[in-house]
């Protein structure tokens, strides 16, 4: 008999490792996945466009708080773990809480996982939420663009909306992201490379997207995201490390695994990183990686009109994947903030409604700051709300995109951006000479 199986996941490699390794294999019958971190995901069904011929209705998402109940319910064997940004301790809290409703706990690795292209990957990783693999991306397909090469960038999967309308899909304008309803979040990581004239995949189906990819592309950038590793195997495999949270290399899973796995590590941040912080992710990259190349990295802001801080009770407007699962306290904007005399930084908690709010109370540790949660239109319309509610003179957005093109603000703003910036040598140019 077929044995049962949950996926635990996020809407994004639990699909993923679905695909590639359960579709279609009358050996398992995945009888559930569960979801977390994302707001609304459970409830809905992985369709059947996508789960293929074994699974004519689908297959259910419920709320990962059910997994102990639904491994007793079904008999499940076996439980894939398969999303990001999690510190081991608590993974191993969800494996014992696997273990103990009498199922084994299984992660998958990149055997079993990794596609391999007919075109050369450069796949850029990190270890944590927030350590500027963003920027770092765009200055490798700048790179390599520079080179003559034709560079299609594919993203790591935010598939929030229908699935199965997002099985393959393909950015190159501003419409494009318009047509596919693209929530805040899937913005902040396509328009930068819309505005470099780079091509964008991402989806569910990343065998197809592949094949899509492979058909206009000289080199393939794979985009991670959180601290997943990449769906593809490489031909260089770059890891960013965080010096602002040292020791987080090494305990969160599977940023580990990208960090031994790197053939390029860059250290970033380091212009505002304490020397003992710089001097545990060296120990770090020393201990698990010792061959890799290692690049020292900056990611200065730079303000739109900066002089109208000065004074002002501000409102600061940060990325929300950093501040929630990548546990960052701050992020550019308050850097912003502080950096051009911002008079008061209001604290939003009080004007906060609806899901911002949960965001709140589930996220204790920020304050002073608005993470840019917008995972559906709902959650979107609740964040425009929250801004135009607070009582402040200047709104500072440093997400990586313009939010006045998705939100209708009624106060001034303006926009923080970041871009990663070389320290000495080797640098990515160098490093990504072999592909000449």
């Amino acid at each position: 008999m077929a044995s049962k199986v949950i996926i635990m996941g996020a809407a994004g490699r639990d699909f993923h490792n679905f695909n590639v390794h359960f579709r279609d294999n009358d050996a398992y019958e995945v009888v559930a996945f569960t979801a977390t971190q994302i707001p609304d995901i459970e409830g809905r069904v992985y369709p059947p466009v996508l789960a293929g011929k074994l699974y004519p209705q689908g297959i259910p998402i419920h709320a990962e708080e059910e997994l102990s109940e639904l491994i007793k319910k079904h008999n499940v064997e076996q439980v894939i773990f398969a999303y990001s940004d999690i510190s081991h301790a608590e993974l191993m809290n969800k494996a014992s809480l696997v273990l103990a409703a009498g199922a084994d706990f299984r992660l998958m690795g990149p055997s079993t996982t990794m596609l391999r292209s007919s075109k050369p990957v450069v796949a850029v990783t990190a270890t944590r939420t927030g350590v500027g693999k963003s920027q770092t991306t765009r200055k490798v397909c700048d790179v390599l663009k520079a080179m003559g090469k034709k560079v299609v960038a594919v993203r790591h999967p935010m598939p929030y909306g229908d699935l199965a309308k997002q099985v393959c899909q393909r950015f190159e304008t501003y419409a494009d992201l318009d047509l596919h309803k693209c929530t805040i979040e899937e913005r902040e990581e396509y328009e930068p490379h819309i505005d470099r004239g780079i091509i964008v995949y991402a989806g569910v189906d990343y065998a197809r997207i592949l094949a899509e990819a492979e058909k206009e592309a000289d080199i393939i950038v794979w985009d991670g995201g959180n601290n997943d590793f990449s769906f593809y195997q490489a031909d260089l495999y770059i890891t960013l490390v965080d010096p602002h949270r040292p020791g987080h290399e090494v305990n969160y899973h599977p940023g580990e695994t990208n960090l031994r796995m790197a053939d390029v590590v860059v250290i970033n941040k380091i212009e505002t990183a304490s020397p003992e912080g710089i001097s545990t992710v060296r120990a770090s990259i020393e201990r698990c990686c010792p061959d890799a190349v290692v690049i020292e990295a900056a990611s200065p802001i730079f303000v739109e009109e900066g002089h109208k801080i000065r004074g002002k009770r501000v409102l600061v407007i940060e990325d929300g994947p950093t501040l929630t699962h990548g546990e960052m306290a701050y992020g550019a904007g308050m850097v912003a903030a502080r950096k051009y005399g911002a008079g008061e930084i209001i604290d939003p908690r009080p004007w906060a409604v609806g899901s911002i709010k949960d965001t709140f109370a589930k996220y204790r540790h920020l304050q002073d700051v608005l993470p840019a949660m917008g995972y559906g239109d709902r959650q979107i319309a609740e964040l425009e709300q929250t801004i135009n509610a607070i009582d402040c003179d200047l709104v500072i957005a440093a997400t990586p995109i313009d939010l006045t093109r998705v939100l209708k603000i009624s106060k001034p703003a303006v926009r923080v951006r970041y871009e990663l910036q070389e320290i000495g040598s080797p640098t990515l140019e160098e490093v990504l000479a072999k592909f000449k």
